[in-house]
């Protein structure tokens, strides 16, 4: 599996945040973790020069390296690093390696500094002005990375792809089993012409018709769909179909049906219509536990945000945690 289609760990859209970083003389490295491409406005400049996003140290002239520390917003299993020098040419640093550490509560500077970090990329060569995609074997769960560049420059952002690890002590005893930030996935779908699916399970309200999945016009007799694995196997009692911003282009019906680790199936949600532009809320049907819930609309459109709240298996999510 292509690494850089999981979730990235680090991302602000998940609560990721840069904890401590020895030099942002010339950009903030709050950059690093922002959801949005790198963009770039050619000769505009401030007070310390061409304004760049990203993040970006000062020339050294002492030996020595830089580096940034990235609380995850969602803490797991990494599975590769993109070190993204977008925009950046004569000022990209050569190298760079990444460390890891787990870590409970919320620790401080102090505290990271003298954690046990595991090494998880060794020093390693960069290229300007694109991405730096790198697998990563360690698969042990971390709350924590350190991205060091040798020996100073630039980098836009800091991708860290890799599997939600949620800690159940931490989760209500009901909550979104359908949600990225702990867990949940899509793992196959019909059609994302407009918009990848995977962004209806990430959180918070969707920020225009652009933050959903969106397929293209069917000409025939069929439907669309979504099939998601949930962050773990769950008694579902409610769902969210959120059809916010998808105006002319919401679909007109949908169902839900649940599917068991053995394949079975069970009706949720009988076909039920949604109105544009409309947060939908919907009891289910009582059913078993299941691990997978397929959407499916009909005939086609866009939906902002699937949200499935439910009753999670604590075991699961216990033996995921290694508990």
């Amino acid at each position: 599996m292509d690494f850089s289609a999981l979730p990235d760990l680090a991302s602000r859209a998940f609560g990721g945040g840069v904890v401590h970083a020895n030099d942002e003389f010339f950009a903030a490295a709050d950059h690093l973790v922002l959801p949005e491409a790198p963009g770039h406005a050619p000769k505009t400049f401030d007070h310390k020069g061409q304004v760049y996003d990203g993040w970006e140290t000062r020339r050294r002239r002492t030996p020595g390296h830089d580096f940034a520390i990235i609380r995850l917003g969602a803490p797991g299993i990494v599975h590769g690093v993109d070190i993204d020098t977008a925009f950046f040419t004569g000022n990209f640093p050569p190298y760079a390696s990444i460390d890891a550490v787990e870590l409970s509560g919320y620790p401080g500077p102090e505290e990271l500094a003298a954690a046990d970090w595991v090494e998880i990329l060794p020093k390693s060569p960069l290229k300007g002005d694109g991405r730096n995609l790198y697998p990563v074997a360690d698969r042990r769960r971390f709350t924590h990375v350190r991205l060091t560049i040798f020996p100073d420059g630039g980098v836009a952002r800091l991708r860290v792809h890799g599997e939600v690890v949620p800690d159940p002590e931490l989760l209500p005893k009901v909550f979104d089993v359908a949600a990225a930030e702990y867990g949940a996935t899509v793992v196959d779908c019909s059609n994302k012409f407009y918009g990848n699916p995977q962004r209806m399970l990430m959180p918070g309200l969707a920020r225009n018709m652009g933050d959903g999945w969106e397929t293209s016009r069917r000409r025939d007799d069929g439907n669309d769909w979504v099939l998601v694995r949930l962050a773990a196997p769950a008694v579902l009692r409610f769902a969210d179909l959120d059809t916010s911003h998808f105006k002319g282009n919401a679909p007109g019906w949908a169902t839900l049906t649940g599917i068991d680790a053995r394949d079975r199936t069970f009706e949720l949600l009988p076909r039920v219509a949604l109105r544009p532009d409309t947060p939908h809320r919907f009891a289910l049907w009582k059913a078993p536990e299941v691990t997978h819930v397929r959407l499916d609309i009909f005939p086609d459109g866009g939906m902002a945000r699937l949200r499935l709240l439910g009753r999670a298996d604590r075991a699961f999510l216990r033996a995921r945690l290694g508990r």
